[in-house]
C-alpha cells in the first residue's frame, strides 16, 4: 500500500501549491514593481510550470 500513501502525498503537495499560488495571484493586482519580481521568484520555486504561469500574468516584463 506504499503507492497509496505516496499519491496521498502527491495530492496534499498539489493542493498545498494551488492553494499558494491563488495566494499569489490576489495579490498581484497590487503588487509593485518589485514585488511582481519576487511573485515571479517565488512561481519558479514553486512550480515547475513557472514560465507558463509568468507569461500568463504578463510578469515577463517586470521580471526581465
Amino acid at each position: 500500500m506504499a503507492s497509496a500513501v505516496e499519491r496521498v502525498r502527491e495530492l496534499r503537495r498539489r493542493r498545498s501549491r494551488k492553494e499558494k499560488l491563488a495566494k499569489l495571484k490576489a495579490k498581484l493586482p497590487k503588487a509593485t514593481a518589485s514585488e511582481k519580481v519576487e511573485i515571479a521568484r517565488r512561481l519558479r520555486s514553486l512550480t515547475p510550470g513557472a514560465e507558463t504561469l509568468i507569461a500568463n500574468w504578463k510578469l515577463v516584463e517586470v521580471d526581465r
